[in-house]
Protein backbone atom coordinates (compact mmCIF):
# COMPACT_ATOMS: atom_id res chain seq x y z
CA UNK A 1 0.00 0.00 0.00
CA UNK A 2 1.28 3.40 -0.55
CA UNK A 3 1.68 5.58 2.52
CA UNK A 4 -0.59 8.93 2.75
CA UNK A 5 1.18 12.02 2.27
CA UNK A 6 2.67 13.98 5.30
CA UNK A 7 0.91 17.39 5.92
CA UNK A 8 4.24 19.24 4.43
CA UNK A 9 3.28 17.08 1.02
CA UNK A 10 -0.22 18.38 0.71
CA UNK A 11 -1.31 21.35 -1.21
CA UNK A 12 -0.89 24.55 0.28
CA UNK A 13 -4.73 24.89 -0.07
CA UNK A 14 -5.40 21.72 1.86
CA UNK A 15 -3.02 22.45 4.54
CA UNK A 16 -5.09 22.74 7.91
CA UNK A 17 -5.17 23.97 11.14
CA UNK A 18 -7.88 23.12 13.82
CA UNK A 19 -8.69 24.82 16.84
CA UNK A 20 -10.49 23.21 20.16
CA UNK A 21 -12.15 24.88 22.74
CA UNK A 22 -13.70 22.35 24.28
CA UNK A 23 -15.96 20.39 22.82
CA UNK A 24 -16.57 22.83 20.05
CA UNK A 25 -13.48 22.54 17.27
CA UNK A 26 -12.60 25.26 14.05
CA UNK A 27 -10.69 23.85 11.08
CA UNK A 28 -9.00 26.79 9.32
CA UNK A 29 -7.10 26.83 6.16
CA UNK A 30 -3.84 28.15 6.19
CA UNK A 31 -3.88 29.38 2.13
CA UNK A 32 -7.05 30.62 2.80
CA UNK A 33 -6.52 32.38 5.71
CA UNK A 34 -3.24 34.62 4.11
CA UNK A 35 -5.69 35.29 0.75
CA UNK A 36 -8.12 36.69 3.10
CA UNK A 37 -6.01 38.93 4.46
CA UNK A 38 -4.47 40.14 1.60
CA UNK A 39 -7.07 41.16 -0.17
CA UNK A 40 -8.80 43.05 3.12
CA UNK A 41 -5.43 45.06 2.82
CA UNK A 42 -6.19 45.35 -0.63
CA UNK A 43 -9.90 46.53 -0.03
CA UNK A 44 -8.34 49.21 2.54
CA UNK A 45 -6.01 50.30 0.44
CA UNK A 46 -8.40 50.68 -2.59
CA UNK A 47 -11.27 52.35 0.17
CA UNK A 48 -9.02 55.15 1.18
CA UNK A 49 -7.79 55.53 -2.77
CA UNK A 50 -12.00 55.83 -3.48
CA UNK A 51 -12.40 58.25 -0.59
CA UNK A 52 -9.68 60.55 -1.62
CA UNK A 53 -9.85 60.72 -5.34
CA UNK A 54 -12.13 62.80 -6.87
CA UNK A 55 -12.18 66.44 -7.97
CA UNK A 56 -11.44 67.61 -4.30
CA UNK A 57 -8.31 65.22 -3.89
CA UNK A 58 -7.47 64.37 -0.41
CA UNK A 59 -4.29 62.90 0.76
CA UNK A 60 -4.31 59.01 2.77
CA UNK A 61 -3.68 60.81 5.86
CA UNK A 62 -6.37 63.30 5.84
CA UNK A 63 -8.90 60.63 4.86
CA UNK A 64 -7.95 58.91 7.88
CA UNK A 65 -8.04 62.17 9.94
CA UNK A 66 -11.62 63.22 8.43
CA UNK A 67 -12.83 59.28 9.05
CA UNK A 68 -11.41 59.42 12.91
CA UNK A 69 -13.17 62.92 13.35
CA UNK A 70 -11.10 64.81 12.00
CA UNK A 71 -10.91 67.34 9.60
CA UNK A 72 -12.58 70.07 8.28
CA UNK A 73 -16.24 70.41 7.52
CA UNK A 74 -15.56 69.92 3.82
CA UNK A 75 -14.12 67.34 4.05
CA UNK A 76 -16.47 65.89 6.42
CA UNK A 77 -19.23 66.77 3.77
CA UNK A 78 -17.02 64.90 0.84
CA UNK A 79 -15.44 61.54 2.37
CA UNK A 80 -18.94 61.15 4.43
CA UNK A 81 -21.59 61.92 2.19
CA UNK A 82 -20.28 61.91 -1.13
CA UNK A 83 -17.95 59.20 -1.16
CA UNK A 84 -18.33 56.82 1.48
CA UNK A 85 -21.67 55.79 0.43
CA UNK A 86 -20.36 55.07 -2.81
CA UNK A 87 -17.48 52.99 -1.63
CA UNK A 88 -19.45 51.23 0.54
CA UNK A 89 -22.17 50.30 -1.75
CA UNK A 90 -19.11 49.21 -4.10
CA UNK A 91 -17.74 46.48 -1.17
CA UNK A 92 -21.38 45.31 -0.06
CA UNK A 93 -22.63 44.83 -3.68
CA UNK A 94 -19.72 43.25 -4.99
CA UNK A 95 -19.64 40.52 -2.08
CA UNK A 96 -23.31 40.06 -2.22
CA UNK A 97 -23.01 39.87 -6.63
CA UNK A 98 -19.99 37.04 -5.65
CA UNK A 99 -21.66 34.68 -3.11
CA UNK A 100 -24.52 34.37 -5.29
CA UNK A 101 -22.13 33.72 -8.14
CA UNK A 102 -20.76 31.05 -5.74
CA UNK A 103 -24.24 29.26 -4.60
CA UNK A 104 -25.43 29.20 -8.65
CA UNK A 105 -21.77 27.28 -9.21
CA UNK A 106 -22.18 24.69 -5.93
CA UNK A 107 -25.60 23.98 -7.07
CA UNK A 108 -25.20 23.56 -10.81
CA UNK A 109 -21.45 21.95 -10.87
CA UNK A 110 -20.65 24.41 -13.43
CA UNK A 111 -18.08 27.59 -13.17
CA UNK A 112 -20.41 29.31 -16.33
CA UNK A 113 -23.31 29.40 -13.79
CA UNK A 114 -24.14 33.45 -13.02
CA UNK A 115 -27.06 35.03 -12.39
CA UNK A 116 -26.52 37.53 -15.18
CA UNK A 117 -25.51 34.17 -17.37
CA UNK A 118 -28.79 32.69 -16.26
CA UNK A 119 -30.71 35.81 -17.12
CA UNK A 120 -31.68 37.33 -13.78
CA UNK A 121 -30.48 40.34 -14.18
CA UNK A 122 -31.78 40.64 -17.50
CA UNK A 123 -35.03 39.45 -15.31
CA UNK A 124 -34.48 42.04 -13.21
CA UNK A 125 -34.14 45.18 -15.56
CA UNK A 126 -36.87 43.64 -17.13
CA UNK A 127 -39.05 44.60 -14.01
CA UNK A 128 -37.96 47.93 -13.38
CA UNK A 129 -38.41 48.96 -17.15
CA UNK A 130 -42.04 47.58 -16.69
CA UNK A 131 -42.55 49.86 -13.61
CA UNK A 132 -40.81 52.80 -15.57
CA UNK A 133 -43.11 52.60 -18.51
CA UNK A 134 -46.33 51.60 -16.48
CA UNK A 135 -46.32 53.75 -14.10
CA UNK A 136 -43.38 56.44 -14.15
CA UNK A 137 -42.55 55.10 -10.70
CA UNK A 138 -39.94 56.60 -8.32
CA UNK A 139 -36.80 54.90 -6.60
CA UNK A 140 -39.07 52.68 -4.55
CA UNK A 141 -41.43 51.03 -7.08
CA UNK A 142 -38.60 50.81 -9.36
CA UNK A 143 -36.77 48.49 -6.62
CA UNK A 144 -39.47 46.57 -6.23
CA UNK A 145 -40.18 46.02 -9.91
CA UNK A 146 -36.22 44.36 -10.12
CA UNK A 147 -36.56 42.62 -7.39
CA UNK A 148 -39.98 41.31 -8.92
CA UNK A 149 -38.65 40.90 -12.15
CA UNK A 150 -35.78 38.73 -10.99
CA UNK A 151 -37.72 36.53 -8.62
CA UNK A 152 -40.14 35.99 -11.35
CA UNK A 153 -37.55 35.35 -13.72
CA UNK A 154 -35.59 32.89 -11.93
CA UNK A 155 -39.19 31.00 -11.11
CA UNK A 156 -39.83 30.47 -14.96
CA UNK A 157 -36.23 29.34 -15.67
CA UNK A 158 -36.41 26.89 -12.49
CA UNK A 159 -40.32 25.76 -13.74
CA UNK A 160 -38.67 25.20 -17.58
CA UNK A 161 -35.59 22.81 -16.12
CA UNK A 162 -37.98 20.89 -13.82
CA UNK A 163 -38.34 17.85 -16.03
CA UNK A 164 -36.65 14.63 -14.56
CA UNK A 165 -35.05 16.89 -11.91
CA UNK A 166 -33.13 19.97 -12.08
CA UNK A 167 -29.43 19.32 -13.68
CA UNK A 168 -27.03 22.27 -13.79
CA UNK A 169 -26.42 21.93 -17.73
CA UNK A 170 -30.18 22.56 -18.70
CA UNK A 171 -30.78 25.51 -15.94
CA UNK A 172 -27.92 27.01 -18.03
CA UNK A 173 -29.12 26.67 -21.10
CA UNK A 174 -32.82 27.61 -20.22
CA UNK A 175 -31.69 30.75 -18.54
CA UNK A 176 -29.68 31.71 -21.67
CA UNK A 177 -32.64 31.50 -23.65
CA UNK A 178 -34.67 33.57 -21.35
CA UNK A 179 -31.52 35.98 -21.02
CA UNK A 180 -32.27 36.73 -24.68
CA UNK A 181 -35.77 36.60 -25.47
CA UNK A 182 -35.89 39.46 -21.95
CA UNK A 183 -32.88 41.18 -24.02
CA UNK A 184 -35.49 41.90 -26.85
CA UNK A 185 -37.99 42.81 -24.48
CA UNK A 186 -36.00 45.70 -22.74
CA UNK A 187 -34.49 46.66 -26.49
CA UNK A 188 -37.85 47.09 -27.55
CA UNK A 189 -39.28 49.15 -24.36
CA UNK A 190 -36.07 51.19 -24.42
CA UNK A 191 -37.55 52.03 -28.09
CA UNK A 192 -40.49 53.07 -26.64
CA UNK A 193 -40.26 55.31 -24.03
CA UNK A 194 -39.41 58.88 -24.15
CA UNK A 195 -35.45 59.86 -24.70
CA UNK A 196 -34.61 61.38 -21.65
CA UNK A 197 -36.08 57.96 -19.51
CA UNK A 198 -34.57 55.66 -21.95
CA UNK A 199 -30.81 57.32 -20.85
CA UNK A 200 -31.44 56.92 -17.30
CA UNK A 201 -33.21 53.29 -17.15
CA UNK A 202 -29.67 52.49 -20.12
CA UNK A 203 -27.55 53.48 -17.97
CA UNK A 204 -29.16 51.87 -15.07
CA UNK A 205 -29.52 48.78 -17.14
CA UNK A 206 -25.58 48.73 -17.38
CA UNK A 207 -25.04 48.24 -13.46
CA UNK A 208 -23.56 52.16 -11.87
CA UNK A 209 -22.94 52.93 -8.43
CA UNK A 210 -23.69 56.68 -9.66
CA UNK A 211 -25.91 58.49 -7.48
CA UNK A 212 -25.99 55.46 -4.61
CA UNK A 213 -26.95 56.97 -1.34
CA UNK A 214 -27.24 55.60 2.11
CA UNK A 215 -30.38 55.08 2.50
CA UNK A 216 -30.76 52.34 -0.49
CA UNK A 217 -28.05 50.60 0.67
CA UNK A 218 -29.20 50.49 3.99
CA UNK A 219 -32.45 48.91 2.69
CA UNK A 220 -30.29 46.26 0.58
CA UNK A 221 -28.35 45.67 3.49
CA UNK A 222 -31.73 44.85 5.79
CA UNK A 223 -32.62 42.61 3.24
CA UNK A 224 -30.26 40.52 2.97
CA UNK A 225 -28.85 40.20 6.60
CA UNK A 226 -31.35 37.28 6.90
CA UNK A 227 -30.47 35.74 3.59
CA UNK A 228 -26.70 35.80 4.70
CA UNK A 229 -27.61 34.26 8.20
CA UNK A 230 -29.28 31.72 5.76
CA UNK A 231 -26.09 30.82 3.58
CA UNK A 232 -24.06 30.59 6.69
CA UNK A 233 -26.51 27.81 7.79
CA UNK A 234 -26.28 25.74 4.21
CA UNK A 235 -23.00 26.58 3.97
CA UNK A 236 -21.88 23.06 5.99
CA UNK A 237 -24.54 21.08 4.01
CA UNK A 238 -23.48 22.74 0.66
CA UNK A 239 -20.24 21.31 1.32
CA UNK A 240 -21.70 17.37 1.13
CA UNK A 241 -23.50 18.29 -2.21
CA UNK A 242 -20.20 18.47 -3.38
CA UNK A 243 -19.90 15.32 -2.78
CA UNK A 244 -22.58 14.16 -5.41
CA UNK A 245 -26.20 13.76 -4.60
CA UNK A 246 -25.69 9.63 -3.48
CA UNK A 247 -22.55 11.16 -0.84
CA UNK A 248 -24.87 13.97 0.53
CA UNK A 249 -27.90 11.78 1.15
CA UNK A 250 -25.98 9.07 3.37
CA UNK A 251 -24.34 11.97 4.81
CA UNK A 252 -27.78 13.25 6.31
CA UNK A 253 -28.19 16.19 3.62
CA UNK A 254 -31.48 16.41 1.01
CA UNK A 255 -29.97 17.33 -2.23
CA UNK A 256 -33.55 18.51 -3.53
CA UNK A 257 -34.74 20.61 -1.05
CA UNK A 258 -31.01 21.74 -0.06
CA UNK A 259 -30.72 23.06 -3.94
CA UNK A 260 -33.86 24.75 -3.49
CA UNK A 261 -33.20 26.68 -0.63
CA UNK A 262 -29.55 27.26 -1.75
CA UNK A 263 -31.30 28.68 -5.33
CA UNK A 264 -33.69 30.84 -3.72
CA UNK A 265 -31.43 32.89 -1.43
CA UNK A 266 -29.05 33.53 -4.24
CA UNK A 267 -31.84 34.45 -6.47
CA UNK A 268 -32.88 37.14 -3.37
CA UNK A 269 -29.27 38.17 -2.94
CA UNK A 270 -28.46 39.07 -6.36
CA UNK A 271 -32.30 40.92 -6.88
CA UNK A 272 -31.31 42.79 -3.69
CA UNK A 273 -27.85 44.03 -4.91
CA UNK A 274 -29.42 44.77 -8.57
CA UNK A 275 -32.38 46.70 -6.53
CA UNK A 276 -29.25 49.53 -5.90
CA UNK A 277 -26.74 48.89 -8.65
CA UNK A 278 -28.50 47.62 -11.48
CA UNK A 279 -27.54 44.55 -13.10
CA UNK A 280 -23.66 44.27 -13.02
CA UNK A 281 -22.21 41.90 -14.93
CA UNK A 282 -19.93 39.15 -14.30
CA UNK A 283 -18.74 39.61 -11.09
CA UNK A 284 -21.02 37.31 -9.88
CA UNK A 285 -19.53 34.87 -12.82
CA UNK A 286 -15.88 35.60 -12.35
CA UNK A 287 -15.48 36.16 -8.35
CA UNK A 288 -15.84 32.72 -7.06
CA UNK A 289 -13.23 30.77 -9.04
CA UNK A 290 -10.97 33.47 -8.76
CA UNK A 291 -11.07 33.06 -4.98
CA UNK A 292 -11.03 29.53 -5.48
CA UNK A 293 -7.86 30.04 -7.48
CA UNK A 294 -6.11 31.99 -5.18
CA UNK A 295 -6.93 29.87 -2.08
CA UNK A 296 -6.21 26.65 -4.25
CA UNK A 297 -9.38 25.05 -2.50
CA UNK A 298 -11.42 22.05 -3.56
CA UNK A 299 -14.47 23.71 -3.16
CA UNK A 300 -15.87 27.50 -3.37
CA UNK A 301 -15.65 29.61 0.20
CA UNK A 302 -18.14 32.08 0.11
CA UNK A 303 -16.27 34.27 2.57
CA UNK A 304 -13.39 34.51 0.00
CA UNK A 305 -15.95 34.92 -2.78
CA UNK A 306 -17.48 37.67 -1.36
CA UNK A 307 -14.01 39.42 -0.34
CA UNK A 308 -13.02 38.68 -4.51
CA UNK A 309 -16.35 40.13 -5.35
CA UNK A 310 -15.79 43.39 -3.17
CA UNK A 311 -12.57 43.93 -4.51
CA UNK A 312 -13.38 43.57 -8.32
CA UNK A 313 -16.53 46.18 -8.41
CA UNK A 314 -14.82 48.79 -6.41
CA UNK A 315 -11.33 48.68 -8.24
CA UNK A 316 -13.74 48.51 -11.48
CA UNK A 317 -15.37 51.46 -10.25
CA UNK A 318 -12.33 53.30 -9.51
CA UNK A 319 -11.15 52.16 -13.18
CA UNK A 320 -14.22 53.42 -14.49
CA UNK A 321 -14.55 56.67 -12.20
CA UNK A 322 -10.26 57.74 -12.55
CA UNK A 323 -8.61 55.77 -14.93
CA UNK A 324 -10.67 56.10 -18.18
CA UNK A 325 -10.89 59.51 -20.30
CA UNK A 326 -14.60 59.70 -19.25
CA UNK A 327 -16.60 58.61 -16.39
CA UNK A 328 -18.90 55.45 -17.48
CA UNK A 329 -21.37 53.06 -15.62
CA UNK A 330 -18.86 50.51 -13.29
CA UNK A 331 -20.78 47.50 -15.72
CA UNK A 332 -18.74 48.91 -18.65
CA UNK A 333 -15.72 47.72 -16.92
CA UNK A 334 -16.95 44.82 -15.72
CA UNK A 335 -18.03 44.06 -19.08
CA UNK A 336 -15.30 44.72 -20.87
CA UNK A 337 -13.31 42.09 -17.88
CA UNK A 338 -16.07 39.76 -17.58
CA UNK A 339 -15.65 39.26 -21.42
CA UNK A 340 -12.38 38.24 -21.24
CA UNK A 341 -12.68 36.29 -18.95
CA UNK A 342 -16.31 34.21 -20.13
CA UNK A 343 -13.99 33.66 -22.94
CA UNK A 344 -11.00 31.89 -21.72
CA UNK A 345 -13.41 29.86 -18.94
CA UNK A 346 -15.15 28.39 -21.87
CA UNK A 347 -11.92 27.31 -23.50
CA UNK A 348 -11.01 25.71 -20.00
CA UNK A 349 -13.64 24.34 -19.84
CA UNK A 350 -13.41 22.72 -23.84
CA UNK A 351 -10.12 21.43 -22.99
CA UNK A 352 -11.61 19.92 -19.52
CA UNK A 353 -14.06 17.88 -21.24
CA UNK A 354 -12.42 16.88 -23.97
Amino acid sequence: MTPPRSLEALPTGYRRRVLRAGRYTLTLRVRSILVAGTLLLALAGLSLSALGLGTYPLAPDAVMRTLLGGGGALDHTVVFEWRLPRTLAAITLGGLFAIAGALFQTVTRNPLASPDVLGLSNGAFTGMLLTVVLFSAGWPLMTAGAVLGGVATAVLIWALARRNGTQGFRLIVIGIGIAALLASANTWMLLEVELDTAMFASAWGTGSLNGVTAAPLAGALLCALPLLLLVSGLSPRLRQLELGDDVATATGARPGALRTLALLTAVGLVSTATAVAGPVAFVALAAPQIARRLAATPHLSLTLSALVGAFLLLASDLVAQHVLPVTLPVGVVTVSVGGLYLVVMIIQEIRRRA
